[in-house]
């Protein structure tokens, strides 16, 4: 059973579009940043994840609305954006004036962590071109009303860049909600991108005006909390054990305070060591109540990054194929999973064996 109504993909070029930031990912390996002398580079962002995955992983139509200053870096991660499926026709390029000065594309040394020792990511982002992208730069007319879209994906992280990410934010949002296109916000409260635009206040102040706007809201326990203010009853504080009472209480508050949202969507975690963690999600929605993933207790991680990306990648598709609630919540859990067991913020699983996982399959060898 649909959890939502939708535009007729007949009528729409994108079941998704993602807005927000692609950063290059830079990884060591089997080194630490601050010890290697090679790096792998990948792609990855918060917000460009989740439809990367819709695109790569589901096979869904999906294209991102970011910006990028037009060098040799910003070409880079344009290939790689074209390689995992995602249109680039509607990233918006900023002249380069040869220093980045102006402006530059993001970085993002990540270095994934085990056993004791946690992952640890360093960034460059201050004043990326995405953080100065406004809405004009865009034509939404075009991509929401005259090209349609199903879904738009957005989140915390983009709207935490800067005042004017905020802004921009806003305006994609409305002019999405405007022509019909349903909208999932993943929190992703991140204390260092606060910190000097007003911190834990202004991130509830953001994102308590962008939460009228959303149908899906996604996030953790501490997102709910520090971003939207919301207190999580019941929750061991070292949340070793599993929480589901805790987030039953909180999202009855949510939604009783944002009617707006048709569903509601969280990881849990519960972290043993950085290549160590119990694993699952719940879910709600008016129609169905709350739904509990299968949980995997021990689960053995490569790379935790993107692994939250990748359940509201696996929810979304759920819920934009009609799959019901279950079914979504267990295809992005599954999804989310599979992402962790291979390096990079992208997925690279496949749809078979996301829904062979989601099913209740194991890691025998298939031959």
């Amino acid at each position: 059973m649909s959890v939502l109504e939708l535009r007729d993909s007949q009528d729409c070029r994108y079941e998704a579009v993602g807005l927000g930031e692609v950063m290059l990912r830079l990884d060591p390996g089997d080194f630490r940043v601050r010890t290697a002398r090679s790096f792998t580079a990948w792609e990855g962002g918060g917000e460009y994840n989740v439809v990367r995955g819709l695109s790569r992983v589901f096979g869904l139509p999906a294209a991102v609305l970011s910006s990028f200053v037009d060098d040799e870096v910003g070409r880079l991660i344009e290939g790689f954006i074209l390689a995992g499926g995602v249109d680039n026709r509607w990233i918006h390029w900023a002249k380069s004036d040869g220093v980045g000065r102006n402006a530059y594309n993001g970085l993002n040394f990540t270095e994934r962590g085990f056993g004791v020792r946690g992952a640890k990511g360093v960034s460059y982002r201050g004043q990326t071109a995405i953080s100065q992208v406004r809405p004009q730069d865009f034509d939404l007319d075009e991509l929401f009303g005259r090209q349609g879209v199903r879904w738009l994906h957005t989140g915390g992280i983009f709207a935490a860049l800067s005042e004017q990410s905020a802004e921009t934010a806003l305006a994609v949002m409305k002019a999405a909600k405007a022509n019909g296109t349903r909208i999932s916000y993943d929190l992703n409260y991140r204390p260092s991108l606060w910190s000097s635009i007003g911190g834990q206040d202004r991130a509830r102040e953001v994102n308590r005006e962008l939460a009228k706007y959303v149908d899906v809201m996604i996030g953790n326990e501490e997102d709910f909390t520090a971003a939207l203010g919301f207190e999580v009853e019941g929750v061991d504080e070292n949340l070793t054990t599993l929480p589901i009472e805790g987030f039953r209480n909180m999202i009855n508050q949510v939604a009783q305070e944002f009617p707006n949202f048709s569903v509601i969507g969280t990881t849990l975690r519960t972290v043993h060591s950085a290549s160590n963690n119990d694993w699952g999600a719940v879910a709600w929605s008016r129609e169905t109540g709350l739904v509990q993933a299968t949980h995997r207790v021990g689960l053995e991680i490569m790379d935790r990054v993107g692994g939250g990306d990748s359940f509201a990648s696996g929810l979304v598709y759920g819920l934009l194929t009609g799959q019901g609630l279950q079914q979504a919540v267990e295809l992005g859990a599954a999804h989310g999973a599979l992402a962790m067991t291979t390096p990079g913020d992208t997925s690279m699983v496949t749809g078979a064996e996301v829904a062979k996982l989601a099913g209740g399959g194991s890691a025998r060898v298939d031959r």
